[in-house]
């Protein structure tokens, strides 16, 4: 929608569409704010950043159109905005963790504060999940997009900003660096992975 095609939409008009159009897709936002975080607070986080912006921009919506798209489209853009920002960042120590952690009882007892450690260590049993969460972010996000969240390639190529040839591409790639992946661990399930190829 141009700017001069843009609506204004009232306070009740937007929080009609707010509440009908957007918030029935707030689950699979969730799911892939996770997915991209690892971490259930950073996926909380970006949801709600998502919502906010949602709202504070939901003049550039059409109402009627592919609400969970456009969501998806923001909330993309805003992991990768953050993630950018956190990269330049020079790693942070919270010394008030540190010390908490060494004055407590539980010294000896050995377990990391990083929440993504925690959470890979629990999933060991989970193959497919450790080998989609190794992608680099672009694989996996295509594959969450594609495999899991059921979008098509044009509504990929809307929410990534990149031409759908570059979906395809990326998306094939992707499927054949999981297929490398979980080898080993198909043929031990029994499957005969030689057929494929």
């Amino acid at each position: 929608m141009s700017e001069v095609q843009r609506k204004k939409y009232s306070d009740q008009e937007k929080n009609h569409i707010f509440d009908q159009e957007f918030m029935p897709h707030i689950d699979s936002m969730y799911n892939f704010a996770f997915r991209l975080t690892f971490d259930e607070d950073d996926a909380k986080d970006l949801v709600q950043d998502t919502y906010l912006k949602a709202y504070r921009f939901i003049n550039s919506f059409e109402q009627g159109t592919n609400a969970k798209a456009w969501l998806f489209r923001i909330l993309k853009n805003s992991f990768i905005n953050d993630y950018r920002k956190k990269s330049k960042q020079p790693a942070k120590v919270d010394y008030q963790e540190v010390e908490t952690y060494y004055n407590s009882d539980d010294v000896d007892y050995t377990h990391t504060t990083d929440l993504r450690a925690d959470m890979v260590k629990d999933m060991l049993g989970d193959e497919i999940s450790n080998a989609l969460n190794s992608l680099a972010v672009d694989f996996r996000t295509v594959i969450i997009l594609c495999d899991l969240e059921g979008f098509t390639y044009e509504e990929m190529a809307k929410i990534l900003d990149i031409p759908i040839g570059t979906v395809r591409s990326r998306l094939h790639r992707a499927r054949n660096l999981l297929k490398e992946k979980l080898r080993s661990y198909a043929q031990t399930m029994g499957y005969n992975t030689d057929e494929e190829e």
